[in-house]
């Protein structure tokens, strides 16, 4: 009764089954932060998609309201204010907006073919994308063209 092969490895498994106290909360408190970090770089990427998006449809959608116009003048307050209602519509909230319409084919008399095109540049604020609270803001930029219907009466 003592002494025996049997003893000692009830000692060892023993005291490793000590050591290795409070290891889990150690891990627990490693892994917490890198999931959040990998949670919230997740979600500042799909917010990011979702402004690209957004500024792609606005842009499609400002092309199209300035080549159903009949005038190079009207295609770009046409476009102006579609481009500005999508924005708000989308809940992007630009800190600067710019829109660069090309409607020349306008000008040129019916029978003519041409296209109409759009570009739009939106500076969202970082904080409304990714982190509240942060600092910067990301360019976001979409170019669309739409087909002019070369019978349609110009002015």
């Amino acid at each position: 009764p003592g002494g025996g092969a049997g003893d000692l490895a009830m000692t060892r498994v023993g005291r490793r089954g000590f050591g290795e106290r409070g290891a889990v909360a150690v891990e627990f408190a490693l892994a917490v932060p890198l999931l959040m970090l990998l949670f919230g770089l997740v979600v500042g990427g799909a917010r990011v998609w979702l402004a690209r998006s957004s500024v792609e449809a606005m842009a499609a959608a400002g092309a199209r309201a300035a080549s159903i116009a009949r005038s190079p003048v009207s295609a770009e307050s046409q476009a102006k204010a579609l481009v500005t209602a999508q924005s708000t519509t989308a809940g992007l909230r630009c800190s600067s907006l710019h829109l660069d319409v090309d409607a020349r084919v306008l000008a040129t008399p019916p029978g003519t073919p041409g296209q109409v095109s759009v570009g739009v540049t939106c500076r969202v604020p970082l904080a409304d994308v990714i982190v509240p609270g942060w600092p910067g803001e990301l360019a976001v930029q979409a170019q669309a063209s739409s087909v002019v219907d070369q019978y349609r009466g110009r002015r």
